[in-house]
């Protein structure tokens, strides 16, 4: 691992403040709505501006990219991104905010898409996969860290808003001025829908329901956090537990699902996510109560993307791995677009519980999903399934399929 962060940190260390650049933004939003009193569902339409950007952002930026280059698109994005970030508290008006939010996620999609294939170019065969991981960690470990520094300013003021703007102008120096070059970029040839469901329908299902969940969790927490009336500290804290949860449980998680039929592992988390919301709802539980709950389903959540990625690649040829996880991250965009958007509609009938209910709708529907396809067709043998690989929310289909396609070499490795 020494050597790996020896020849990536400066694309690690432009990742890490870009993600907490993005991290404090999405969750200062969602307070700073509350602050200006825009009502529940135009905050869900803002919210869910970002994935539609980022959905767009996958679609059209590879094009870009092979146009005029890794450098050019990166550079003109994340300048947008940093000159972006201090417009939301110009005008606090939705409409303006929900182009703002798209703008956002198109450009983020597009700084991801560039930085992996830096990685991805800049790593050997034999390290890749631990510079894969490390990758992720960073993500996940830059989202917490942004939550904590959601307390040293005024949401109601222009500081937190600036902060993450320097952040992001400061996290393309390391990268821009590393001294490896710019790798030749291919664009992922794409897998029809239909082929992609008949080779896991479960996959295809399930990550279109975890779209869902991630984006209320990613997008949502503020908001509602600012409707029950949490306090900035809580409101960052539950935000933070639900990453650092998702952080702690891949690893050992993911070593279970290697050992057994992934099917019942997903149906099970899933369950036990679902059960976490509804004892949230029946109890309404305090401070400690809500952040345990949130840390759970981050716990839970987490792990069953990363698992209907690697069972869906169990059932794959390792040449179709990147053009299936071009396909299943559109599925889990256009899943990702509706959640918020569902959730502040059941916010505005229901109350604050709609933020659970539909998370535990959408984890109740995949543990019953699950569970039937279970019955539809044979579970494979330890030996038939590939190895997990960790991969988060936030990662692209480059990331996605470089990970799924180094998991089955190892396996391929082992194989005597």
């Amino acid at each position: 691992m020494t050597s790996v962060m020896r020849s990536t940190w400066p694309l690690l260390l432009g990742i890490l403040l870009l993600m907490i650049g993005n991290g404090m933004h999405g969750t200062l939003l969602g307070i700073r709505g509350g602050i200006e009193g825009i009502p529940t569902f135009r905050m869900s339409v803002v919210m869910s501006g970002y994935f539609g950007g980022f959905l767009l952002g996958s679609l059209v930026v590879p094009g870009m990219i092979k146009g005029v280059g890794h450098v050019r698109v990166f550079a003109a994005l994340g300048s947008m991104i940093s000159a972006v970030l201090i417009l939301f508290p110009v005008e606090p008006n939705w409409i303006y905010w929900t182009g703002l939010r798209f703008m956002i996620g198109f450009c983020f999609c597009g700084v991801y898409i560039a930085a992996e294939s830096w990685l991805n170019a800049g790593v050997t065969n034999e390290n890749r996969g631990r510079a894969l991981a490390a990758y992720i960690i960073v993500q996940l470990l830059g989202i917490v860290i942004a939550q904590g520094m959601l307390n040293i300013g005024d949401p109601a003021g222009f500081l937190l808003f600036i902060i993450p703007s320097v952040l992001v102008s400061l996290a393309f120096t390391p990268i821009l001025l590393s001294r490896q070059p710019a790798p030749q970029f291919q664009t992922i040839k794409r897998m029809s829908f239909g082929r992609l469901y008949r080779a896991s329908p479960l996959g295809c299902v399930g990550i279109f329901l975890m779209g869902g969940v991630f984006s209320v969790l990613s997008g949502m927490s503020a908001v509602w956090g600012a409707a029950i009336g949490l306090s900035v500290a809580q409101i960052s804290l539950f935000v933070a537990a639900a990453y650092a949860g998702g952080l702690a449980l891949q690893y050992p998680l993911g070593w279970i699902s290697d050992r057994y039929d992934r099917r019942k592992l997903v149906m099970i988390l899933g369950a036990i996510g679902a059960l976490t919301v509804l004892v949230v709802v029946a109890a309404q539980p305090g401070t400690a109560g809500l952040v345990l709950a949130g840390a759970l389903l981050g716990g839970m959540s987490n792990p069953i993307y990363a698992m209907l990625l690697a069972y869906t690649n169990d059932y794959l040829d390792q040449s179709d791995m990147a053009a299936a996880s071009a396909g299943l991250l559109f599925i889990y965009g256009v899943g990702s677009i509706g959640g918020p958007l569902i959730t502040g509609w059941l916010m505005g009938v229901i109350g604050p519980d709609g933020y659970w209910v539909y998370m535990g709708v959408l984890l109740l529907a995949l543990t019953v999903y699950a569970g039937w396809r279970m019955t539809r067709r044979r579970a494979l043998t330890p030996q038939e399934q590939g190895s997990f690989a960790v991969i988060a929310p936030s990662a692209t289909s480059l990331t996605v399929g470089a990970a799924l396609d180094e998991a089955q070499s190892d396996d391929s490795a082992r194989t005597p």
